[in-house]
Formats: structure tokens, sequence, C-alpha cells
């Protein structure tokens, strides 16, 4: 077994916005897609696989590529997935989610995480306190559903040819891996999938850059298959 580097938020009062769980109660729409992800919750005790995360995450219901539902009824159906997604939400949106969400009827086998690329716009945040948002995301999702694997992935490349975004990125990923531990919690970065040989984020595979298309959902889906598969213990 690997052992894995405590990253923790802070113990008293939270010292950064990254950490410290708030809601975006003034946004209708928000308010109204988080209203319908905790009834999702609670529809489907039975629900083995949750996906969270911000728009990203979201997009898999085809806000932003038409054909990505058969994508995921292909490989997620039959495991009775629930999208915890929402769109412009950063790790202290999920913290408060997470906190407030109706998970004590459920027990999934596994739950795969990606989120922060929204922290990492501008100067909002530092790579190291994006990287304690995620840690702290992590931490709370161990405390509501201790029996669940996590699926922590790598924040996606954003932005079409090399920049300082990406690269504040991969600061912070290089961060996440000290979260692996081999056993409830297991890292994976599948971003350099998205890339071509030579660095650029081709269109096709992000149409904006950040949103995935329906080609892109599929890199993803069959990128995780595998260790997704460990988790839920279908593979020996």
């Amino acid at each position: 077994m690997e052992c894995a580097v405590a990253i923790t938020a802070p113990a008293q009062a939270p010292s950064h916005s990254a950490v410290k769980p708030v809601p975006r109660s003034l946004e209708s729409n928000w308010v109204a897609r988080a209203k319908l992800l905790d009834k999702r919750v609670k529809e489907k005790p039975d629900a083995e696989l949750l996906f969270i995360g911000d728009s990203i995450t979201e997009g898999w219901e085809g806000k932003f590529a038409t054909n990505v539902w058969a994508i995921w009824d292909k490989y997620y159906g039959k495991r009775k997935a629930v999208n915890l997604g929402i769109g412009g939400d950063r790790t202290q949106h999920v913290l408060w989610r997470l906190e407030k969400a109706p998970l004590d009827d459920v027990k999934p086998k596994a739950a795969v995480v990606m989120i922060g690329t929204n922290n990492s716009n501008g100067e909002d945040n530092t790579p190291g306190q994006i990287a304690e948002g995620v840690a702290a995301v992590v931490k709370k999702l161990r405390e509501r559903l201790p029996n669940t694997k996590i699926l922590l992935l790598g924040i996606f490349p954003r932005g079409e040819n090399f920049n300082v975004q990406r690269g504040k990125i991969t600061q912070i990923n290089q961060v996440l891996t000290k979260l692996h531990d081999g056993s409830n919690v297991h890292y994976l970065d599948i971003g350099p999938q998205f890339l071509a040989n030579d660095g650029i984020l081709p269109g096709e595979i992000m149409p904006d850059y950040l949103h995935l298309s329906a080609a892109g959902y599929q890199v993803w889906a069959d990128a995780i298959e595998p260790k997704l598969a460990e988790l839920l213990g279908e593979t020996r």
C-alpha cells in the first residue's frame, strides 16, 4: 500500500476562501440545481456511484454537447450513478453541498471527484490554497461516506495552448497526488489524454478549451473505466 502525505485544511477558522464552505444562495439557478441534486440522492438510495464536481461534471447531462447521455448510460446507467455537478462551483461550494446533502441513507461504492478549475481563475486562489480546498472536499466526503472509495481526478487542462493557468493546474495536481493512499482515496490524472502530442488541446475534444465535447466525455469514460471497475468490485 502506498503511503499518502496529508494535505489538510486549517484546523482553526478557515484562512482562505477555498476551504470555507459557502453556498451560492444569491444565485437562483444554483439554488434550484442544488435542491434538484438533493432530490436525486433521496430518490436513489441504491446509487452505487456518485460524480461530484462543477460544470464539467454537470456536462455529463448534455449541457455542452449532444449524445453525451448515451455515453453516460452505457458506462454508468447500470451502476445507478448520480450526477452531483453544478456549473461554476468551486471547492468551497462543494464543501457546503457535501455538508448539507442528504447522504445518510446512501452507500455508494465509489465517488468520482473533479473540482478546482474555477478556483484557478486569475488570482482568486493560489495553487496551494486550491490543493487545500480539494483536500478539504476529500476529507468531508470521507466523513460523510466513510465506506465509499474516492476516485480523485486531477484537474483537467484548459486553454488551447500552453498558458499560465495550465501551469497553475499542473502545480495543483502535483500536490493532489499526495492524497492517494491506495485504499480509500485513489488519485488519477487523465488530463494528458485530452492533449495532442504537441501539447495543443484540440477543439474537437474541448470546443471552448474548458468544457468537453461528446468525444471528450468518451475519452474521460474510457480513461477511468479500468480503475473505476476495480473500485466498484467488478474486477478481480
